[in-house]
């Protein structure tokens, strides 16, 4: 049999090949699968699959892309290593090659991160360590899925960007959130004009339709220091200055968040 880095690749059948049920990934671009399906014809699979035993069967570790392209083209049977993992392990695995290949989109990936917080009691910090991310990354990415579950979609689509999704965070009330996220959608806003709709809904309750001030109309020094805020602290900074004094807002996720601010401040 074959070799590859010191594993035995063996053959085996597809139809005895389970999912991965940790697999973070929930859409597949349909065009990119014919793409490889049409290379995996012509040129066969280069890389094997990584499955692990599971009773008579085998569960997929890695490789879901590729054993999705060869059913399409109706392999019978695809090239596997077999290694033995832990379910978290598997959860691990599946995240960081995703990752790797920037195949996640933030939604999926927070999922993730999720998963391995609740179900396996990793700390955010551990995380951060396992998946080569920074803490306020991880902080920032689990704390999108405090949005309603529609605007968590259109995020997954890529309809908005993180920058937007994190503004409308402020927005506690759901359904005015999803009003929000559709009007900026709608009116295709920056993110530097959805924080302005979003200041003025936080503090009036309802949502404004007229067109938001945008930060040209604030001190550019201002702006400057509220981006070098966001970058220290990881998260959204507001500066309120006024006559003689102002104020600074500092957003955080949960307790743990606020421990994480305080030692970067003290």
């Amino acid at each position: 049999m074959e070799t590859v880095t010191g594993h035995e690749v063996r053959e085996l059948p597809i139809d005895g090949i389970l999912p991965n049920p940790f697999q973070p990934r929930k859409r597949f671009d349909e065009s990119k699968l014919e793409e490889l399906a049409e290379s995996i014809r012509q040129h066969g699979i280069v890389q094997p699959l990584v499955v692990r035993q599971k009773g008579d069967s085998y569960e997929l570790v890695v490789g879901q892309r590729r054993l999705q392209a060869a059913r399409i083209i109706g392999l019978e049977k695809v090239p596997v290593i077999v290694k033995a993992f832990e379910d978290i392990e598997m959860v691990q695995v599946a995240l960081i090659e995703n990752l790797q290949r920037e195949e996640l989109n933030v939604i999926e990936e927070a999922e993730a991160y999720r998963r391995l917080v609740e179900e396996f009691g990793m700390t955010q910090e551990e995380l951060a360590k396992v998946l080569g991310r920074s803490r306020p990354t991880i902080t920032n990415t689990l704390r999108l899925l405090n949005l309603s579950p529609e605007v968590q979609a259109i995020v997954s689509r890529g309809t908005i960007s993180m920058g937007h999704a994190r503004a409308l965070l402020s927005v506690d009330d759901l359904r005015l959130q999803e009003k929000v996220c559709n009007h900026v959608v709608e009116k295709q806003l920056s993110v530097r004009e959805t924080e302005e709709i979003v200041r003025r809904v936080v503090a009036t309750g309802r949502l404004h339709k007229a067109k938001p001030r945008t930060d040209q109309a604030k001190d550019p020094h201002i702006v400057s220091i509220e981006e070098r805020l966001r970058r220290a602290f990881g998260t959204q900074v507001r500066v309120r200055p006024g006559k003689k004094k102002g104020r600074i807002e500092i957003e955080y996720y949960n307790d743990e968040d606020l421990e994480r601010i305080l030692s970067l401040v003290l």
